[in-house]
C-alpha cells in the first residue's frame, strides 16, 4: 500500500474563537498544549467515563480536525454540537471536501512527496504545503488531507487499520461505543489521555481509575482466524462468562485477522482466549510498541 484512499473514516472540522476552550473541556486530550504542527489522540466519553469515540486531532490555521471512523463520525459530531451552547464554536463534517490518503511502506516518503506532500521528520509532526497536510503517524505511517479531487487513488483495504493494531491505535466502533473507560484501550499509553487537564465527561471516572488502581483490563494485540469490533472473548478460567472483546480488527495478508482486544490483565499472558465462543477459534497474542502495564 504505497498510497491509498482512506474511505472508512472522516473528516470532522470544529472552528471558531471558542473552540479551543470547548475542545479541550470535552475530550481526554490535552487540547491547549496541541500546537499547529503537531498531532495527538484522544477520546471523547460519557459522563460514566465510557469512551463514545477515539480519535486524531490536530489544529490548522482555520481550527481543529479530527479524523474517526466514518460509522461513528455523524453521531459524535451531533453529540458536542449539543453541548455548544453559547460557545462560539462550529462543528462540521468536511469530508465531502477533503481526501484523507493513507501512505505506509519503505518507500514512504518518496511516496508522500509524489502525492504532493513533506513527510515530516517526527512522530505526531505536521507539515503543511499547497494545500495538503502531512502528519506522521507511530509506525513511519504518513496521513495525508487534502482536495477532495486533488488524485485518483485506490481505496484502502484494510492496510492503514492493520497498521493502527500493529502499532497500539484503537478505534472505537459502533459495536463498541460505551463498552470501555480509556485506561482499557491503552490511550493513556499512547498520549491521548491528560490527568492534569482538568474536567472533561467522565473525568472523575477517569481519574478515579487511574489513582486507585482498579484497573483489571487492558488492550493487548493478537491475530485469529476471524473477528469484528464488539466480538465477546471467552477464556477457561471464566468459562461461559465472556472475558474480553475485540476492540478493531483487520484482514492480515496471511487470511487471518490482526486485533486488539481487551483482555484481563491477570492472565492475558498465561491463558488462550477464544473468540465468539468459549470453543471459538484461539488468539495469538503478539507484541505491541510499548508496553502495557
Amino acid at each position: 500500500m504505497p498510497a491509498a484512499l482512506l474511505d472508512d473514516f472522516s473528516l470532522l472540522r470544529f472552528s471558531g474563537p471558542d473552540t479551543q476552550a470547548f475542545l479541550h473541556g470535552q475530550l481526554t486530550c490535552d487540547v491547549q498544549a496541541l500546537n499547529p504542527r503537531t498531532s495527538t489522540y484522544g477520546g471523547y466519553c460519557t459522563p460514566k467515563g465510557r469512551l463514545l469515540a477515539t480519535f486524531l486531532l490536530w489544529r490548522d490555521d482555520d481550527g481543529y480536525m479530527m479524523l474517526l471512523p466514518s460509522t461513528i463520525a455523524e453521531p459524535v459530531r451531533k453529540r458536542l454540537a449539543m453541548y455548544i451552547l453559547r460557545a462560539k464554536v462550529k462543528a462540521e463534517d468536511v469530508t465531502a471536501t477533503q481526501t484523507c490518503i493513507g501512505i505506509t511502506g519503505m518507500d514512504a516518503a518518496t511516496a508522500v512527496a509524489a502525492s504532493g506532500g513533506t513527510a515530516p521528520e517526527r512522530t505526531h509532526a505536521i507539515t503543511a504545503n499547497d494545500g495538503t497536510t502531512t502528519i506522521r503517524l507511530p509506525g513511519d505511517r504518513y496521513l495525508l488531507v487534502t482536495d477532495a479531487n486533488a488524485l485518483q487513488l485506490p481505496a484502502d483495504t484494510g492496510t492503514w487499520s492493520a497498521g493502527d493494531i500493529a502499532n497500539g491505535i484503537p478505534f472505537i466502533h459502533p459495536a463498541t461505543q460505551e463498552e470501555f473507560v480509556p485506561q482499557m484501550v491503552n490511550l493513556d499509553l499512547i498520549g491521548a489521555l491528560s490527568y492534569t487537564k482538568g474536567c472533561y465527561p467522565g473525568q472523575e471516572i477517569v481519574a478515579r481509575t487511574h489513582y486507585l488502581g482498579r484497573l483489571k483490563q487492558r488492550m493487548y494485540r493478537a491475530t485469529v482466524t476471524v473477528a469484528a469490533p464488539g466480538d465477546k472473548l471467552y477464556c477457561a478460567e471464566l468459562g461461559e462468562q465472556a472475558a474480553g472483546m475485540i476492540v478493531t480488527a483487520a484482514p492480515a495478508s496471511d487470511g487471518q485477522h490482526e486485533v486488539l482486544c481487551v483482555l484481563q490483565t491477570a492472565n492475558a499472558a498465561t491463558t488462550t482466549y477464544h473468540c465468539g465462543s468459549p470453543q471459538g477459534a484461539a488468539l495469538t497474542i503478539k507484541p505491541l510498541p510499548y508496553q502495557v502495564k
